[in-house]
C-alpha cells in the first residue's frame, strides 16, 4: 500500500479550489480530451497490490487486446508516487487513475473533476493496522501518541478503531511522520504505537513486543480501491470504458488461476512491485479483491456502499479535506445506483456506475 496518503492532495485541493471553489473546473482538464471524442487514452496508477493487474495487463498484451477491439489506444502508466498519480489526473493529465474512493472524493472531486468510478477493485482487509507496544487491545491506545501518515488512509483507520472501541480522536495524540520512515520510528523505545499499512505494517507487526491490536479487516470495504475516470470523457468515449471492464477482468481470470499461468502472472505482478512472489502472495490474502464482475456489480448496489461512503466523507470534511470553500459536508454530491445520493444533488462530483461492470457480468463486452 505504498504512498496511498493524502498530504500532497491537500495542496492539489487548495489549488483547485482558488480557481473557483467546489464548482470549478481544474486547471489543465482540457488537456486529457475531456468531453471530445477521441483515440487515446492514458490511464495512472502506482505500486500497491490491488493495483498490479495493470502493468501484468500491459506487459501481457491484455491492454493492446482490448484496446484494439474497440478501435482506441490505452497508454497504461505508472507514477511513482501515489498522491502525485491522483494530482495529475485532477490536474487533467491523465483520463483516469486508481485510487482510493476516499481521494477520488478528496482530491479531484473536492477540486471541480466530475469523475466516475467505473471499477470496484478490492478493499483493504487486513493491509492496514494499527500496532502497540505493551498494548492488547485498541483500549491500551489511550493517552498515546500515535505515529502515522496525518489525513491518510492510516489516520481514517485509526479514528474507526478508536470508535469502534469507545473512544475518541481526542482520546489520543496523532505525529505526523512519513511511511518511509515509520518502521525505523517503532524502532525507537519511545514510540509505542504506529498506524500504516504494507509492507510497513508487516515489518512492525513482526518486532518483538509488538501487537496489532486493529486492522482494516474489521471496516469491510471502508479502504475502497477504484479504477477512476473522467466522467466526461467516458461519456465522450464509451469504449474506454468497455475496453478498460474487459481488461480488468480478463486479468482477474488469469490472476485467479491455480495452475503455472496464474502463477505467472502472480509472479510477474511480484516484480513489477519490487516484491518477492511469497511477499506478494501474503499481500493478496489480505486484499479483498472484486475478482468477478457480478460481485462488484452486487456491491455497486449494495445500500452498504452508501453507508461507507458516508463515513469516509464525514471524516474528510471534519478534516478539512474538502478544502476551505466547503461551508458543510453536503458540499459535494455522490451519486450512486438506484438514483441515490449524498450530498449537494446539483454539484454531484463523485459517481458510483456499474454499468461496465454489468455489462463484464452480463458477458456483452
Amino acid at each position: 500500500m505504498v504512498g496511498r496518503s493524502w498530504l500532497g492532495g491537500v495542496a492539489a485541493i487548495a489549488a483547485l479550489l482558488a480557481l473557483g471553489g467546489c464548482n470549478s473546473k481544474p486547471a489543465g482538464s482540457t488537456a486529457a480530451g475531456a468531453g471530445v471524442a477521441k483515440k487515446d487514452f492514458t490511464i495512472g496508477w502506482s505500486i500497491y497490490t490491488g493495483w498490479m493487474p495493470w502493468p501484468y495487463a500491459q506487459q501481457a498484451g491484455i491492454v493492446k487486446k482490448w484496446a484494439d477491439k474497440y478501435g482506441i489506444n490505452i497508454r497504461v502508466l505508472q507514477v511513482n508516487d501515489y498522491v502525485e498519480s491522483v494530482n495529475q489526473y485532477a490536474a487533467g493529465k491523465l483520463d483516469g487513475v486508481v485510487a482510493t474512493t476516499m481521494d477520488a472524493l478528496t482530491i479531484p472531486a473536492a477540486g471541480g473533476k466530475d469523475t466516475t468510478v467505473l471499477l470496484i477493485g478490492d478493499y483493504s482487509n487486513g493491509n492496514d493496522g494499527v500496532v502497540l507496544k505493551d498494548g492488547r487491545s485498541m483500549a491500551d491506545i489511550k493517552g498515546r501518541s500515535v505515529k502515522l501518515v496525518e489525513l491518510s488512509v492510516s489516520h481514517f483507520l485509526l479514528a474507526r478503531g478508536l470508535e469502534l472501541n469507545g473512544l475518541k480522536l481526542a482520546d489520543v495524540k496523532t505525529v505526523n511522520t512519513g511511511d518511509a520512515d515509520i518502521v525505523g520510528a517503532f524502532a525507537s523505545p519511545s514510540v509505542t504505537a504506529v498506524a500504516t499499512w504494507n509492507p510497513q505494517l508487516s515489518t512492525i507487526r513482526a518486532t518483538p513486543g509488538a501487537t496489532e491490536v486493529f486492522d482494516s479487516s474489521k471496516i469491510p470495504n471502508e479502504i475502497l480501491d477504484t479504477l477512476n475516470v473522467s466522467t466526461e470523457t467516458l461519456k465522450a468515449n464509451p469504449n474506454l470504458g468497455k475496453a478498460l471492464a474487459g481488461i480488468w477482468y480478463e486479468t482477474m481470470a488469469i490472476m485467479a488461476r491455480n495452475d503455472a499461468t496464474g502463477r505467472a502472472a502472480r509472479a510477474a505482478m511480484a516484480k513489477a512491485a519490487g516484491t518477492s512472489e511469497a511477499s506478494f502472495d501474503d499481500q493478496l490474502k489480505t486484499t479483498h479483491l472484486y475478482a468477478r464482475a457480478q460481485d462488484a456489480v452486487a456491491y455497486a448496489e449494495n445500500p452498504d456502499l452508501v453507508t461507507v461512503t458516508d463515513r469516509v466523507r464525514q471524516f474528510s470534511f471534519a478534516h478539512g479535506l474538502f478544502g476551505p470553500s466547503a461551508k458543510s459536508v453536503d458540499a459535494i454530491g455522490i451519486s450512486f445506483p438506484g438514483g441515490k445520493a449524498l450530498g449537494d444533488p446539483k454539484n454531484i462530483k463523485l459517481r458510483f456506475d456499474p454499468s461496465y461492470m454489468k455489462l463484464a457480468a452480463d458477458g456483452k463486452l
